[in-house]
């Protein structure tokens, strides 16, 4: 299994998410520190669940850095999030 479809399992299991968008952007950061030939070590990740209301931006974070923590502390070395709470406005 990729690293992508692990952390999409992972974060569908955790928050149930009305929407999940994944993105490999480790060709972004080619020759940059943690990249690795073959990718899967920078990602982007967007997600709306109803697990995020009434969190703020650092909880829900904590959150899914919690949930992926097997692969943070493995082969990805970035992560970007955008999370939101179902029915808020993305910024």
């Amino acid at each position: 299994m990729s690293t992508k479809d692990a952390i999409i399992n992972k974060l569908r299991e955790a928050f149930l998410p009305e929407s999940l968008d994944v993105v490999d952007e480790s060709h972004l950061h080619e020759g940059h520190a943690g990249h690795k030939p073959g990718g899967e070590t920078h990602f982007r990740v967007y997600i709306v669940s109803p697990a995020f209301e009434g969190k703020t931006r650092i909880e829900r974070h904590r959150m899914i850095n919690a949930a992926l923590a097997q692969e943070l502390a493995g082969s990805v070395h970035a992560l970007a999030i955008h999370a939101h709470a179902a029915g808020e406005k993305a910024r």
